[in-house]
């Protein structure tokens, strides 16, 4: 290929002079001539790329199809059902239920209903019309130690910080969230300007960076976190142990996404990635984590605190259990994040294969709460691709109280699922900061968006709820979802994970899944006995 590219070169280097010596309007040619000839050269003298090298100038168009593979598979190859992480059907009622538009499906499902893993919910002969059900679904975070309860929605938008997405992105969310009347989940990046100016309900979490209320040298400032913790707009604090997309890791800030405005927010450095502590400095034992939580509510007069974590080894879960019971501090929350969540940068292999999968992890933290009498006194978030009301019906049925969505959110601000969310160059000005980009995002039309899809989508709960006879999310239990292991086994919810008994654990009752788990948890340490 050299060798042609020579000929190449030269010959075409030839009729562009021809072409020019005859005709001055066509000296133009030569130009892009010069251009392709002088690409070819460097192709052929630079040695980090193989292809460029033997195939000068047109090896190029190797990555100029790489760049549009993903665009081309999402509009012309995938099927309804196929796309990844997240297929069109759900981001196609995503969209719908955002704009407002037709939600409803033609010609029967799309879905096979008889492939392994299919769930359905089972509906009652005893069906109630929707209107007996009050759609503005709610219920009440805080425990007997908070002195500031808030009543919450079932649906709220999941961590999404400033710096992974843009302030316009924030903006609307929140706007969004003050129309509808829920709580949207500031991220561990800190509150932001953005934030405060909607007007909706806060969820500050606080991450292992402790950004918003950190010293200098990145420990945590509890005069910075009163002072924060303080405001109007924040209803709860949520103390991040590990999140789904990454469990064990920290979260992940690209260099290009830290402008001097978010570094000074966060209280990092500008210009450079920004990788959080796997663990947190202030505590490094189950009793050190509650206590903790303790000082958290105190320095917030008292609001909600609670904390998320994605699953790793049962046994840690259950030492945070036991050391609920032996101190008689309770968290006032947990938000449980699946492995399978995610909504910004994280490396593949996280990603793919670290990180219980939601539905085994609520079931198991629901369990032990059950288990150890702890789960009158705290609520639990669910949290991990929930897109649909079944989406919510079913985490619901596995014994969670309220479920968070980020990347529901975030399609309903418009995003388009370019996956490119950890480049700085988000198409719909959702993830990225760069202004030239997100200032297409329209505030006002994008929150409304956000408000639609909350309604509409907790309208589909009642919907639900009233086909099974229900008139409240409370009401549904496991035995209401249905999966089909194989071709020859269905089996309820209630038998693939079966439910404790209240109390169980501390009477001495240890179902054979949980001994191992149980016998290994120290109240006093993360590590096995």
């Amino acid at each position: 290929m050299r060798t042609a590219f020579i000929f190449a070169s030269l010959g075409l280097l030839a009729a562009a002079g021809w072409v020019a010596a005859y005709d001055l309007d066509d000296r133009w040619l030569l130009a892009p001539v010069t251009a392709l000839i002088l690409l070819g050269l460097y192709d052929v003298l630079q040695t980090r790329h193989a292809i460029w090298r033997n195939y000068p100038v047109v090896g190029h168009l190797r990555w100029v199809m790489e760049s549009l593979r993903p665009y081309v598979q999402q509009y012309f190859i995938e099927s309804d059902t196929s796309g990844m992480p997240i297929n069109r059907m759900f981001r196609s009622i995503v969209y719908q239920r955002a704009k407002n538009a037709r939600d409803t499906l033609p010609y029967g499902t799309r879905v096979d209903t008889y492939r392994d893993g299919y769930e359905w919910m089972a509906h009652s002969l005893g069906a109630i019309e929707v209107t007996e059900v009050d759609p503005d679904l709610r219920v009440m975070i805080g425990g007997p130690q908070c002195r500031h309860p808030y009543r919450a929605s079932i649906f709220n938008i999941s961590a999404l910080s400033f710096g992974a997405l843009s302030p316009n992105a924030i903006r609307a969310l929140n706007a969004g969230a003050r129309l509808r009347g829920f709580a949207h989940n500031t991220g561990e990046g800190g509150i932001s300007p953005y934030h405060l100016e909607g007007g909706g309900d806060l969820v500050w979490q606080i991450g292992t960076g402790y950004f918003g209320c950190r010293d200098r040298h990145g420990c945590f400032d509890p005069a910075r976190f009163r002072d924060r913790a303080a405001l109007p707009a924040v209803k709860m604090i949520e103390l991040k142990l590990s999140q789904g997309a990454k469990p064990g890791h920290g979260g992940i800030l690209p260099a290009a996404k830290n402008t001097p405005e978010v570094a000074r927010i966060r209280g990092v450095p500008p210009g450079i990635e920004i990788v959080s502590p796997a663990t947190h400095r202030t505590f490094t034992s189950p009793i050190g984590l509650l206590e903790f939580i303790a000082r958290l509510r105190e320095l917030a007069d008292g609001k909600p605190v609670g904390f998320k974590l994605a699953v790793g080894e049962p046994h840690e879960f259950v030492a945070i259990c036991k050391a609920m019971v032996k101190t008689g501090i309770y968290p006032d929350f947990i938000t449980v994040d699946g492995g399978e969540g995610g909504s910004g940068a994280a490396p593949l292999e996280y990603s793919n294969s670290v990180g219980m999968p939601l539905r085994e992890a609520l079931a198991l933290v629901v369990d032990c709460l059950v288990g150890y009498g702890l789960k009158p006194h705290i609520r639990v978030i669910a949290s991990g691709k929930i897109l649909s009301a079944f989406h919510l019906v079913k985490n619901l049925a596995l014994g969670a109280d309220a479920c968070n969505s980020a990347r529901g959110m975030m399609l309903a601000l418009g995003c388009v699922h370019s996956l490119s969310c950890n480049t700085n160059r988000c198409p719909t000005g959702v993830a990225t900061q760069n202004p030239a980009l997100y200032r297409g995002l329209v505030v006002r039309d994008k929150a409304r968006r956000v408000a639609n899809y909350h309604a509409k989508t907790l309208h589909a709960v009642a919907d639900l709820l009233t086909s099974a006879g229900l008139r409240h999310p409370c009401g549904l239990q496991r035995h209401h979802i249905y999966r089909r292991i194989d071709q020859a086994r269905v089996r309820r919810y209630d038998e693939i994970f079966p439910p404790l008994e209240a109390g169980c654990l501390r009477q001495g009752y240890v179902p054979p899944r949980l001994a191992e788990a149980v016998a290994r948890a120290r109240a006093d340490s993360f590590l096995p006995a």
